[in-house]
């Protein structure tokens, strides 16, 4: 009988437990379907308050639009000049201090760097181009192609970086876009010369020089993101190698390349083309009268490649300091 009892007593007590335990499962699923309603709500309640913030402030911006210039009644007119008044104020949210890459993510260069990116372009000039582009005058063309070929890499290599900069929100100056952009350009001309003189035909020297170029490319990136200043100085260097090359060939050919036509690539970019890419690699001119080669021989064309040559060797100088680069086409520059 007692054992009867015990364990009816037993029966009744778990009974009782799972009763419990139920009503309390029950009210955590209810306190949570209870929370989770309460955070709806709230977020529900946020995200309104947000729209209607944000509405009422786009309306605010067409009204002052509106207000601003009563001429533009046509709808599609509006919404362009809203979405431009949208661009701008996003634009001025990025970064734009300091004058130039350098002066933002640079730092300043031992003496003994610069004599160290000044040997190893005199090292590769003797081991690459001494040695492989040797022989009669038809290998300078070849020499020049190569030259050409591997010296834009950088300005490939500043606009990456530059890009990558801007789309993080690191740091944004449209400027120095245009003017690498613009020295690409201008080194893609000098490019198209030297093919068309023939110093692209053997399919050794295209893959000798393409391939560097690949390379050099992405070292060019690697040091640029390290050291801007570093970056320019080697290029710096690079480029009075070019400019030391061309006024050689000058000196010892020119009374032969002064017989010969100039070539229709360079006709059409110094002549004939849109001159304002032209103009805007040449910082150190600033405002003063834009420079205009004469081209009417062969002479003349090689003649505009060596000084178009000091002209990035002037603006690698420039971008390794704090100074603000200004062009021809600046709203900076008046005319009186």
């Amino acid at each position: 009988i007692n054992l009867k009892i015990i364990l009816q007593n037993s029966v009744k007590t778990r009974a009782n437990v799972t009763k419990t335990t139920n009503s309390n499962m029950i009210f955590s699923r209810q306190s949570l379907m209870l929370l989770l309603l309460l955070v709806l709500v709230v977020t529900n309640l946020s995200s309104g308050f947000h729209n209607y913030n944000t509405i009422s402030s786009r309306q605010n911006e067409k009204h002052t639009l509106n207000n601003f210039s009563p001429a533009l009644s046509d709808q599609k007119e509006r919404k362009t000049r809203y979405f431009a008044i949208s661009t701008l104020r996003y634009q001025s949210s990025l970064p734009t201090d300091h004058a130039n890459p350098s002066s933002k993510f640079g730092q300043p260069l031992s003496a003994g760097i610069e004599e160290f990116n000044q040997k190893s372009i005199s090292m590769m000039k003797s081991m690459l181009f001494d040695s492989i582009f040797t022989g009669e005058n038809d290998r300078q063309f070849a020499r020049f192609y190569a030259l050409e070929t591997i010296a834009r890499m950088p300005y490939f290599s500043y606009l990456s970086v530059l890009h990558f900069y801007e789309t993080c929100g690191l740091w944004r100056k449209a400027k120095y876009l245009k003017i690498h952009f613009a020295e690409s350009w201008n080194e893609l001309h000098h490019l198209l010369i030297m093919e068309e003189l023939g110093g692209s035909q053997k399919f050794m020297d295209r893959f000798i020089a393409q391939h560097i170029a690949v390379g050099y490319y992405w070292f060019v990136v690697g040091l640029y993101i390290v050291n801007p200043v570093h970056a320019y100085n080697f290029n710096e260097h690079v480029e009075q190698h070019a400019f030391d090359t061309y006024d050689i060939f000058l000196k010892e050919q020119g009374e032969e390349l002064k017989k010969l036509p100039a070539p229709q690539a360079a006709i059409d970019y110094y002549i004939d083309g849109d001159l304002y890419m032209f103009d805007e690699f040449q910082t150190s001119r600033g405002c003063s009268e834009p420079r205009r080669p004469k081209i009417e021989n062969l002479y003349d064309v090689f003649v505009a490649i060596r000084d178009d040559e000091a002209e990035h060797v002037k603006t690698m100088i420039e971008l390794q300091t704090d100074t603000e680069l200004r062009t021809n086409h600046d709203q900076t520059c008046t005319v009186d």
